[in-house]
């Protein structure tokens, strides 16, 4: 005889399920843009930029980023809680 499943396992399956598909659709995701910036040699990151040449810009109304810059943040140095 088998006992029923308690709601707390079909819970977590159902939690752990879902958790599982949102980490495939990110890995696909990163996947794609290495994929698109591997394939592109890095044109398609500066392709909202209107500078004339390929030479990263500094940040300014026609490139919404700065593609030379490094972002770190504390928990990536270490310093989180």
């Amino acid at each position: 005889l088998s006992s029923p499943v308690p709601l707390q396992k079909w819970a977590l399956l159902a939690l752990s399920s879902c958790s599982s598909l949102c980490c495939l659709c990110c890995l696909l995701a990163l996947l794609v843009a290495v994929g698109l910036t591997l394939g592109t040699q890095g044109r398609a990151l500066l392709g909202p930029c209107s500078a004339g040449s390929s030479a990263p810009a500094p940040v300014s109304r026609e490139c919404p980023f700065d593609p030379t810059r490094v972002y770190v943040s504390a928990p990536g140095l270490g310093m989180g809680c």
